[in-house]
C-alpha cells in the first residue's frame, strides 16, 4: 500500500502520527475540490460577478480567490507542514523545484473564461506529490457533475467507475485538443504546430479548460492533447490520464533536474500508439 509522508512524525503527546494513505490523500482531496466546486458554482448563480486581470492579459474572478483560499486554508490546517503551489495565492513555479517536502498544486478554477462567460467546462484541480512525483489527482467539473480521480499505481475513476484511454491506433482518425495562450506575441510556433495537427488528425477540439482535455484524453472522449501550462493546469490531470492508460510526456526536452510530472512546457498526453508520431510531428513542427 502507498502511503503519504505525515506532516510530523511525533504528536505532542510524543506518540507517533499515523500515516495517511494515498486514497485518504484521495478522498481528502475530493472532498475539498467538491466543496470548492459548490462555491463557485454558488457564486456564478447567485451573486454578480466580480472580474479583474493579472498582468493586463489573465482574467480572474473574485470566486477563483475565494476558492483558493478555501482549499489553502483546509490544506494548511490539516498538514501544515506541506507547501503549496496555486495559481491565484501562491504562483512561485519554483517551489516544484524543491523535492524535500510534500507539494499540493492547485487550481480552483481551470477555466476561467469559460466560468466567466457561463459556459459549463469549468474544473476545480487539485494535486499532491512527494518527492517530485505527483502521487494523488482529482478533478472536479461542478457544472456537469463529473469527477475523475487518479492514484499512482491504483487506476484511474470518472464518478467512481474506473476509465481508460480510446486506445487509437490510427492517427489520421484521432480527435485532439489544445489551447492557447493569453498573450498573443509569440504564437507562430503555435500556429505552425496546429497546421501540422490539422492536417494529419481527424479534427480539433476547443474545450478551454487545459485539466479537462487531460481527463477527456484519460476518459477515452478525445485521443489526444498537447499545449504549453503551468503546473497547476494539468498536474491532477495528468496523474489520472496516466492511470488511464494513457501515455504521458513531452515533446521537447525536459529541463535537467525538473520533475517531469510539474514541467508543464510542451507536454503531449495520448492514447500510447499515436505517442512517438505525435511528439515527431509536433518537435518538427
Amino acid at each position: 500500500m502507498l502511503f503519504i509522508r505525515p506532516p510530523s512524525t511525533i504528536t505532542s503527546k510524543g506518540l507517533p502520527v499515523p500515516r495517511a494513505t494515498a486514497a485518504e490523500i484521495a478522498d481528502f482531496a475530493e472532498k475539498l475540490a467538491r466543496e470548492a466546486g459548490e462555491l463557485i458554482v454558488r457564486e456564478r448563480n447567485e451573486n454578480t460577478l466580480r472580474t479583474d486581470y493579472k498582468d493586463q492579459t489573465e482574467l480572474v474572478t473574485h470566486a477563483d480567490i475565494m476558492a483558493d483560499d478555501y482549499i489553502a486554508k483546509a490544506i494548511r490546517e490539516r498538514f501544515p507542514e506541506h507547501r503549496l503551489l496555486s495559481e491565484e495565492a501562491a504562483p512561485d513555479r519554483s517551489q516544484a523545484e524543491d523535492l524535500d517536502t510534500p507539494l499540493w498544486i492547485i487550481d480552483p478554477i481551470d477555466g476561467t473564461v469559460n466560468y466567466a462567460y457561463g459556459h459549463p467546462q469549468v474544473a476545480v484541480s487539485i494535486a499532491y506529490a512527494d518527492q517530485g512525483r505527483v502521487q494523488v489527482g482529482v478533478v472536479h467539473a461542478p457544472f456537469s457533475g463529473e469527477t475523475f480521480r487518479g492514484i499512482l499505481g491504483k487506476g484511474a475513476t470518472l464518478n467512481g467507475q474506473p476509465i481508460m484511454n480510446s486506445g487509437a491506433e490510427d492517427l489520421r482518425q484521432s480527435l485532439f485538443a489544445t489551447g492557447f495562450p493569453y498573450t498573443k506575441d509569440k504564437l507562430e510556433p503555435l500556429m505552425r504546430r496546429l497546421n501540422a495537427m490539422i492536417h494529419t488528425c481527424r479534427d480539433l477540439r476547443r474545450i478551454g479548460s487545459a485539466a479537462l482535455d487531460i481527463c477527456w484524453v484519460a476518459a477515452g472522449r478525445l485521443d489526444a492533447y498537447y499545449e504549453s501550462v503551468s503546473p497547476w493546469d494539468f498536474a491532477a490531470a495528468r496523474v489520472i490520464a496516466l492511470e488511464a492508460g494513457a501515455r504521458c510526456g513531452h515533446f521537447n526536452p525536459v529541463p535537467e533536474g525538473y520533475p517531469e510530472d510539474l514541467w508543464g512546457q510542451d507536454i503531449l498526453i495520448c492514447a500510447p500508439a499515436l505517442f512517438d508520431r505525435l511528439r515527431e510531428l509536433l518537435h518538427r513542427a
